[in-house]
């Protein structure tokens, strides 16, 4: 059913994309997720939203289990979102337009200092930017090294870094498999932000492993 939803609402979603901030491919990312979530059977939990209470803008330092937490963020979080995302995704036709146009980060290891800039901007405008520090999905119930790509852009932003672990939705849809495994849950638990305001850029190694670290504790508990 994900690939149906996503073949009608791509098309739409590129329309609206340039139009309005991207703020209507908010609405079709949240009803097309909701969508994908409910035909499942999934269900959805939070932990911690206290913690994206104030916040005007956060780069939100999250593992990454499957598909299906992309779901549960852009079409549950009561926060708008925006994510990091592979350079690969533009490659798809209608999808990757929408995505570029509606704001999301799309940056690619050989990007010049024009889409730094524009991701610092992108970040910087309020949004709940979420960003998978494990670099790929993983379905073992670890959690494996972070890469410092989500601390260079806290320190870069100087916006607080907010430590989200994700479990339960591997036992969903793990990497590489073809079907889902219907009715279960997903638990998402937000962390303490933790501020960057005053940290240099010496201070990326130390902060990717206190997040690490957090993101470890919060899904051990």
């Amino acid at each position: 059913m994900a690939v149906i939803y996503t073949m009608i609402v791509s098309p739409i979603a590129a329309l609206v994309a340039p139009f309005a901030g991207g703020r209507g491919v908010d609405v079709l990312g949240r009803i097309w997720s909701r969508a994908i979530v409910l035909t499942s059977g999934v269900k959805v939990e939070f932990g911690g939203l206290d913690n994206l209470r104030g916040l005007q803008g956060c780069i939100v330092v999250a593992n990454h289990q499957s598909m299906f937490d992309i779901f549960a963020l852009l079409g549950y979080l009561p926060h708008p979102v925006r994510f990091v995302a592979k350079k690969e995704l533009l490659k798809i036709p209608a999808f990757g337009y929408a995505l570029w146009r509606s704001g999301h980060i799309v940056v690619g290891r050989e990007e010049g200092g024009r889409e730094v800039r524009r991701a610092v901007k992108i970040a910087r405008s309020g949004f709940a930017v979420v960003f998978f520090a494990e670099g790929h999905r993983f379905a073992d119930g670890r959690i494996h090294p972070f890469n410092e790509g989500a601390a260079w852009l806290g320190l870069l932003t100087r916006l607080p870094c907010v430590p989200l672990a994700i479990s339960g939705s591997a036992a969903i849809h793990p990497r590489g498999a073809l079907t889902i495994r219907p009715h279960r849950t997903i638990k998402l638990t937000f962390g303490a932000p933790i501020p960057t305001a005053n940290l240099g850029s010496s201070a990326r190694g130390q902060l990717t492993q206190t997040l690490q670290q957090e993101v470890e504790r919060l899904f051990q508990g």
